[in-house]
């Protein structure tokens, strides 16, 4: 770091309080974020939504363009994280670039982004498990039942160190990476009455239906992806630990999306895939299980939902996480109640933090089933739109705080034209597009009307001005 690298105005006080603990490397920190996005889960859930409600076969070029949005924004936020040095993820970045009330708004956005697509799938795996428990003949049970016996296990594990955490996750997210990848091979071996096509990637496939879809459900796959920087005091070697996992979750996530969902398509044949997908979405078929059971028999089927669930529990588990270490560092910012920022004095976690975070879910959980809203396209369709638009609003802002930043300290951006200048602006280019695509086709994604559309599209906008009317703490 250059001698005269600025450093947040709290950066004394932070050294004062109480800090998390831990010792993740990159493995680790990629884990937390990789079973985040859930390849499961995604495989499962966005991938038919994509393809049924967007651009059929062409949905993989989708989950690339994603992809390499967010490899640009991440080129940016690698640059800048040695001049960031709390955990806080999106927040700690655009204060630094932008000041504290647009960084307080943005750490609202956050907040409602990660709680939004945590709430999705609470009611996906309410959904999944009693699917699966009728599958095998197992009785009908209200899926509130089963999302509110997930939360209570979240809440366990969330409020114990966070490398118990660290090794569940592990654990579900290399059985479910390992069941995917033979899946894939299998197919490539012996692929559909199309053959082994790579239609998928012509501008005539890509470009029929609403890529803008896609790109939007590839996109909400990722979420997730840049909380590599909220572990960075449990990180091992924060400077080099975050930077590795930032760019190997982008990789990983996006190449092996990408691939699978081409590998489906060549399953399935380019010109029956749009039609599987929407017989899924209709509760006709089930796409992930069904293609599975076509190549690895009844027992790969039945690994494959084990893991779906398994998947699902992960996924949750870490947006829980990332959640309780958002509040716990907005709580020592003075923008939520101090007791947030609590530390266990054995567990090293947020222990407040993650009861408040496991009461919020709770509550809002009862709600939808209250209301009785589906908990596949009512809960977890709706929730994952409001938490697409919320993370590109997050990565667009820091985008700017990044180009912000380097151009008021021109010196630690010397040498460096590429990561400091060029790969921001294309990211914000990008990031824009892929708001517009976002927004002008948000009805199909959330199945209601263009007035409840316009709604849930525009909390993370009110959020953000919410949060910077709020005067941060000096």
């Amino acid at each position: 770091m250059s001698a005269n690298a600025p450093t947040s105005d709290d950066q004394g006080d932070l050294r004062d309080e109480q800090r998390l603990h831990g010792r993740l490397g990159p493995i680790g920190v990629v884990f937390m974020v990789v079973a985040a996005a859930a390849p499961l889960t995604v495989i499962g859930g966005n991938m038919p939504l994509g393809m049924g409600l967007g651009n059929g076969a062409g949905a993989p070029v989708g989950f690339l363009i994603a992809a390499l949005v967010l490899l640009l924004f991440s080129i940016g936020f690698v640059a800048m994280t040695p001049y960031v040095p709390e955990a806080g993820a999106f927040f700690s970045y655009v204060t630094l670039g932008l000041g504290r009330r647009l960084g307080s708004g943005i750490a609202a956005v956050a907040l409602i982004a990660y709680t939004a697509i945590q709430v999705g799938i609470y009611g996906y795996i309410g959904w999944a498990i009693d699917d699966t428990v009728r599958f095998y003949g197992g009785p009908e049970i209200p899926w509130p039942v089963y999302s509110f016996a997930t939360l209570a296990i979240v809440a366990v594990l969330g409020y114990r160190h966070i490398e118990l955490s660290a090794k569940v996750l592990g654990v579900a997210l290399a059985l479910e990476i390992g069941i995917v990848v033979l899946l894939d091979l299998v197919i490539v071996a012996n692929p559909g009455p199309a053959g082994l096509t790579l239609s998928s990637f012509t501008p005539g496939v890509f470009t029929d239906g609403v890529l803008g879809i896609a790109v939007l459900f590839a996109l909400t796959g990722f979420i997730g992806f840049e909380a590599t920087a909220v572990f960075r005091d449990e990180a091992r070697d924060p400077e080099r630990t975050i930077p590795r996992a930032t760019y190997a979750a982008v990789l990983i996530i996006g190449g092996f999306y990408a691939l699978t969902c081409w590998a489906f398509v060549v399953a399935i044949g380019p010109d029956q895939v749009a039609e599987v997908a929407q017989r899924t979405l209709d509760g006709e078929a089930n796409m992930l299980l069904d293609t599975t059971g076509d190549n690895l028999g009844r027992i790969g089927r039945d690994v494959v939902n084990v893991l779906l669930l398994t998947s699902l529990f992960a996924c949750v588990l870490s947006f829980h996480n990332v959640i309780a270490r958002y509040q716990f560092a907005l709580a020592r910012k003075g923008l939520l109640p101090k007791p947030l920022a609590t530390v266990h004095p054995s567990h090293g976690s947020p222990s407040v933090s993650s009861l408040v975070q496991t009461a919020t879910a709770a509550v809002i959980v009862a709600i939808l089933a209250a209301l009785g809203i589906d908990p596949l396209v009512g809960v977890f369709g709706s929730m994952a739109g409001v938490a697409t638009v919320g993370m590109v609003l997050l990565m667009l802002t820091t985008s700017v705080a990044v180009l912000v930043f380097f151009a008021r300290h021109a010196d630690l951006a010397s040498g460096r034209v590429w990561q400091t200048r060029i790969a921001p602006v294309l990211a914000c280019l990008g990031l824009v597009g892929a708001l517009l695509l976002v927004l002008t086709n948000f009805t199909l994604v959330t199945g209601g009307s263009a007035t409840v559309s316009a709604i849930l599209a525009a909390v993370p906008f009110v959020g953000l001005l919410a949060g910077a009317a709020r005067r941060p703490r000096d």
